[in-house]
């Protein structure tokens, strides 16, 4: 039976540029009747007993561990990615959950003291939860918000990206198989236009979870006002790596490639603009130029491979787009052929303002620029609407401070380029989003506070 193209959604093999899957869209209908089972699961999950939902999430936790491989070769094929990091994606999916499971138990409200009686706060679950996840980290974003409203008592609705819903369709799967009740998380691939502004605009959604691009979040952030509709928004990000000539050069230039070329340069937090003392500026091009052109990219079930295709021949030719022929560049290599494949460029004697130096281009590119000294550092650093991640490196522990406290961006490494642990705190400045997810305070993201004050007088 032929589908019209729009009540179907392909999946392409961006390695090779074949069909994965056909997965039927959702229509704003189904998105109504995904709200009112939802609204009836949640009520009964809310009632439950904390212990008995933290270990239901356990056991979502234990059944998503012993289906990790196949988590990941589902990764692999729908978005790309190298064998290793979606084994590490699946991991992370148990891993949030069994963190948000450890909450369920501890997600205390206060004893605030007041004359005359006593004053206690609850935190209560939102409701329907509307998590839209992207196509960039399709598991673990998608748990950043599934596992913590869970945890809090909440329903959840994720709706994947249009081009990866495999391993989101697999979870809920999965969940049913663990005893999560049914019709508590729910997926519904579908378009943004269709699906995903349904589940926006439905006045049984408590509370939007989106990740992807500043534009859109927006658009969904304006589309939430007209209800006063909680949001949480993990945006764009033009992330900077700066460089100190104090600093161990030979360690940031080793660890300078991987940094922008993780996932193909597809992450908000990827370092896209190394900034180097002028005075340690050529030796760091020197000691570069080597680990960009030994990065192995190719087929990303090889285990030696460490990048792997771009998502699409739409973000392949977007990615083109700013590396035009009058930048000078050092390149590694990509495979010719099928495939939506580009080699990992830097690009050098660039001005700040340029497209490639100003705009996420979300691929394997990144640009370097020289400056002066830590006040020079600081303002290239904080010239950019965007605000969500970067590193520093120095050896001098005072100015590591100074300049972490200085850079306005959400999460920060020094001598390191980590920017996500489940534990701790993870969101944006500035167009980089709005509120945080992760960490100790995950849970109380997905819940209300309540105020109760009780009368003692006689």
């Amino acid at each position: 039976m032929r589908h019209h193209v729009s009540d179907v959604l392909e999946v392409l093999n961006p390695a090779t540029e074949e069909t994965v899957a056909i997965v039927p869209a959702a229509t704003r209908d189904d998105v109504d009747a995904a709200v009112a089972r939802a609204a009836t699961a949640q009520r009964a999950w809310a009632a439950a007993a904390p212990a008995d939902r933290a270990r239901l999430l356990r056991r979502f936790a234990a059944v998503v561990d012993g289906h990790i491989e196949e988590l990941a070769r589902l990764e692999v094929r729908e978005a790309g990615h190298t064998i290793g990091n979606a084994r590490w994606e699946a991991g992370n999916v148990r891993d949030l959950l069994d963190f948000a499971a450890g909450g369920v138990e501890r997600l205390s409200g206060r004893q605030i003291p007041v004359a005359g009686g006593i004053d206690v706060t609850f935190l209560e679950p939102l409701g329907v939860i509307g998590v839209i996840a992207p196509w960039n980290f399709p598991m673990p974003i998608a748990a950043w918000g599934l596992a913590p409203a869970l945890a809090a008592g909440n329903a959840v609705i994720l709706k994947p990206a249009e081009t990866t819903p495999l391993t989101a369709l697999r979870l809920a799967e999965l969940a049913l198989e663990a005893g999560i009740p049914e019709h508590l998380f729910q997926v519904l691939p579908g378009r943004g236009d269709t699906a995903g502004d349904a589940l926006v605009e439905h006045p049984g959604v408590a509370k939007i979870v989106f990740t992807g691009s500043t534009r859109v979040g927006k658009q969904i952030m304006a589309k939430c006002a007209d209800r006063v509709k909680r949001v949480t928004l993990e945006l764009g990000g033009k992330s900077p790596n700066i460089v100190f000539a104090d600093a161990d050069l030979e360690a940031a230039a080793a660890a300078a490639p991987m940094a922008f070329l993780d996932n193909t340069g597809q992450d908000c937090c990827a370092r896209t603009r190394i900034l180097v003392q002028r005075s340690a500026y050529d030796r760091f091009l020197e000691l570069v130029a080597p680990g960009i052109a030994a990065v192995t990219v190719g087929d990303p079930l090889d285990e030696k491979t460490q990048m792997g295709p771009l998502i699409s021949r739409t973000q392949l030719d977007r990615v083109r787009s700013f590396v035009t022929d009058d930048l000078t560049a050092i390149r590694g290599t990509a495979p010719e052929g099928p495939g939506f494949w580009y080699p990992p460029t830097l690009v050098t004697d660039v001005a700040p303002t340029a497209p490639v130096a100003a705009e996420e281009v979300f691929g394997p590119v990144a640009v370097v620029l020289p400056f002066e000294d830590e006040e020079d550092a600081v303002r290239l650093a904080n010239a950019t609407e965007y605000g969500l991640s970067g590193s520093l490196w120095t050896r001098d522990i005072g100015r590591a401070l100074r300049v972490s406290r200085a850079v306005a961006a959400g999460n920060l490494s020094v001598n390191s380029h980590s920017s996500v642990r489940y534990w701790t705190p993870f969101g944006g400045y500035k167009q980089s989003g709005l509120g945080r997810e992760l960490g100790p305070d995950a849970l109380t993201a997905f819940t209300e506070t309540k105020n109760v004050f009780i009368s003692t007088e006689a």
